[in-house]
């Protein structure tokens, strides 16, 4: 000891972590869980802080509106979510194995060390916006295949086929789930609502049918942009309403095959009478006012707000989108004993 202590207290302190691990196999696989958890809270807090950079420089107004992606900008969106969500089980789980040092929680292995190589429902951000391309594959495929023209109904209804029949996109029977309130979800859960593309008359009571609405709205927008189709939209009451670009507003509402353009685009909703859709005319499309990227990527942000914070709101009776986020901590507790750096201000489940 006289000497460790005249030479240098690091090498004592090393040769007391030696010795104990030796000793104790289990305070050695604390060590080493402890390591790994370091390692991943770093990279989530990497991914954290790059997806949100990469958004705001998405949305960035030094770029013009129409160069904005709104699958990546709602892909870097999921991304934060994601590795906020896995940080707070970090800690959660270190919590764990730091009041009972006789469980062993062992966590998965992270084999990605960057945002474009973390997992988002099995694929990465590169390999979703590849989704959204072949998807467009498809649709020109199906163009081919019935030797037609690119006639823009011709065109239509093949986004639809695809999307709809092919790819089976269906109306999620799950009122309040975040899993179907993120692109990629959607995309690989195939849940959002139904053929008849943004028909929910009751739209107010049901949150997650004004979600998936807009979310089957960013497909079909992307989809036909790369198909060279520019989709426009804008919010009518409760529903969000496409449409694609024309200098003649009365030609979408033409019935050509028993529908019209516009019928064929957003579905049913335009012919309900619940629907305000169904009141709309050319001369009254022209007044409505054209969502921007920016507005559309807006609606997707506060429609997870809401959702969020009515699941957080369950549990916690009378809890308002105004009220101040409180810290996590044992009603024993005081208050000022939780104002550490490292501690979360909320869980997972209170997002």
């Amino acid at each position: 000891y006289d000497h460790h202590h005249r030479n240098d207290h690091k090498d004592l302190r090393r040769w007391r972590i030696r010795t104990t691990a030796a000793a104790y196999p289990l305070f050695s696989n604390q060590i080493q869980l402890t390591k790994d958890s370091s390692s991943r809270h770093k990279l989530y807090q990497e991914a954290i802080k790059t997806s949100r950079d990469k958004f705001t420089r998405e949305i960035s107004f030094q770029s013009k509106d129409k160069d904005i992606s709104l699958a990546k900008a709602l892909l870097y969106v999921a991304a934060e979510d994601e590795a906020f969500v896995s940080f707070n089980r970090e800690m959660d789980a270190c919590s764990i194995l730091n009041e009972r040092r006789n469980v062993s929680s062992p966590s998965e292995a992270i084999d990605w060390d960057s945002l474009e190589k973390m997992p988002l429902g099995g694929k990465t951000i590169p390999e979703w916006l590849s989704e959204l391309d072949a998807i467009a594959k498809e649709v020109e495929a199906e163009l081919v295949s019935r030797d037609i023209g690119c006639h823009l109904v011709e065109v239509l209804e093949a986004v639809n086929l695809v999307l709809f029949e092919s790819r089976g996109l269906t109306r999620s029977p799950v009122l309040v789930d975040s899993k179907h309130s993120y692109l990629h979800s959607v995309l690989s859960s195939r849940c959002g609502s139904g053929k008849a593309l943004f028909y929910f008359p009751f739209a107010s009571t049901n949150m997650i049918l004004v979600i998936a609405a807009i979310l089957l709205s960013i497909i079909y927008i992307e989809v036909c942009r790369r198909l060279g189709l520019t989709i426009v939209g804008s919010r009518v009451g409760e529903d969000f309403l496409i449409w694609p670009q024309t200098g003649y507003p009365e030609e979408l509402f033409k019935v050509t095959s028993g529908h019209s353009l516009f019928a064929i685009v957003n579905g049913r909703c335009v012919e309900d009478p619940r629907s305000m859709a169904s009141d709309l005319t050319g001369t009254s499309l022209l007044g409505l006012e054209i969502a921007t990227n920016r507005d559309i990527i807006g609606i997707a942000l506060a429609n997870l707000i809401r959702l969020h914070w009515k699941r957080a709101s369950r549990s916690n009776h009378g809890l308002m989108l105004t009220s101040p986020l409180r810290h996590v901590n044992d009603a024993g507790e005081k208050p000022n004993m939780m104002d550490k750096s490292n501690v979360p201000l909320l869980r997972p489940q209170d997002l």
